[in-house]
C-alpha cells in the first residue's frame, strides 16, 4: 500500500510525535524527532542547511517516518519512501506553518526559537513520496476508526 488512508491523516498532519529514520554514511540508522504534514502527495519535513539528516537524505533518499500519538499507543502510521525534492524555496513558510500548528508560536524563528538562529540556520523543505504505507490500529473496535493493521 502506498496510500495514506484518511483515517489516518491525523497523524501525519500534526501529530504529537512524528521520527524521521535516514541512513548515516556508514550504514547505521539515524532517527530525529521532525515536524511534518501531508499535501495529499508527499510528505513534507523541513530541516536546516547542514544538519545530520539533510546531509543523510542528500546521500541517500530512502527515508521511514513513524508518526504515532502517545496516548493512542495502539494506533501508529509508518511512510516508508523517498524523497524526491529538497529546497530552500517555499521552506520558511512552510516552517512557518509547523511552528503554529505544533506550537502556536509564529513565525518560527523568533517566536519559537531565538530570532539570533535565523542568521545561522537556513531552512530546507523536504518532499518524501510515500512507496510503502503501513498502519496500526488495534484498539477496540468501538474505538477503532480505521483498519486493523496493513
Amino acid at each position: 500500500m502506498n496510500k495514506i488512508p484518511d483515517s489516518f491523516l491525523d497523524l501525519i498532519n500534526c501529530p504529537p510525535v512524528a521520527a524521521l529514520t535516514t541512513m548515516m554514511p556508514d550504514g547505521r540508522p539515524q532517527t530525529t524527532v521532525v515536524w511534518c504534514d501531508f499535501d495529499g502527495v508527499y510528505v513534507r519535513v523541513n530541516t536546516m542547511r547542514g544538519f545530520r539528516k539533510e546531509k543523510n537524505m542528500r546521500a541517500n533518499p530512502k527515508v521511514t517516518l513513524l508518526c504515532f500519538d502517545p496516548r493512542e499507543p495502539l494506533r501508529s502510521l509508518e511512510v516508508r519512501g523517498q524523497v524526491i525534492e529538497m529546497t530552500e524555496d517555499g521552506a520558511m513558510a512552510h516552517l512557518d506553518s509547523l511552528s503554529e500548528k505544533y506550537t502556536g508560536a509564529r513565525p518560527y524563528f523568533g517566536g519559537c526559537v531565538p530570532a539570533k538562529l535565523k542568521e545561522t540556520e537556513i531552512p530546507v523543505l523536504c518532499r518524501i513520496l510515500p512507496g510503502h504505507v503501513v498502519t496500526l490500529d488495534a484498539r477496540k473496535k468501538e474505538k477503532a476508526h480505521g483498519p486493523a493493521h496493513s
